[in-house]
């Protein structure tokens, strides 16, 4: 049976069930003390630069799909795809050997006392906002991709189209939104 007939929603569904489940537990596991050979703290920059990197992407499909350029459709769909893959690789990396920066914490405590929540004022606001947003639409992203690049494989182009439509936006959003939080909370780092 190959991809055009085979039934892959329960697969994906697990899939997108999984990922912010394993990431959620992340943040709960102790940290081990473990060398890796490089300095971890150069991929929330290495994350900003694929989340840039995938909006462009996810331009240029859009770009292609409204010319006719199927097959290039089809190439910006799949790198963006495996960039946000290794995306999600590295930042579970990332957060299995740190901890969280807080948002404000000048003084890298992990600890954000009232003299630094005066100091960032409102845009603790703006850039909470922005997180939630990011972080919930990145678990409703993962399925809709799925479910999207299914459509296309197996040749369904009115579903993909209609699930295109809803997805795009979306996972664009995500993609910008992890840059800009990025740029927000790397002064924290």
């Amino acid at each position: 049976m190959d991809i055009k007939s085979k039934n892959l929603n329960l697969p994906i569904a697990i899939v997108s069930i999984v990922i912010p489940v394993v990431v959620a537990i992340l943040f709960y596991l102790p940290r081990p003390n473990i060398e890796l050979g490089f300095n971890v703290q150069i991929l929330p920059l290495f994350h900003a630069i694929l989340n840039s990197a995938t909006a462009v992407l996810l331009l240029a499909s859009l770009y292609f799909i409204r010319r006719g350029h199927i097959k290039a459709h089809k190439t910006t769909n799949l790198i963006a795809v495996a960039l946000s893959a290794l995306f999600l690789v590295s930042y579970v990396t990332y957060h299995f050997f740190t901890e969280s920066t807080k948002y404000g914490d000048n003084n890298h405590d992990h600890v954000v006392d009232a003299a630094e929540k005066a100091l960032v004022g409102g845009s603790a606001y703006v850039y909470y906002f922005i997180l939630l947003t990011h972080i919930l639409l990145a678990i409703v992203i993962v399925p809709l991709v799925l479910f999207t690049l299914l459509r296309g494989f197996q040749s369904d182009f009115v579903k993909h189209k209609k699930i295109a439509r809803i997805t795009w936006p979306i996972w664009f959003y995500v993609a910008i939104t992890g840059v800009i939080v990025y740029v927000m909370i790397s002064p924290y780092y």
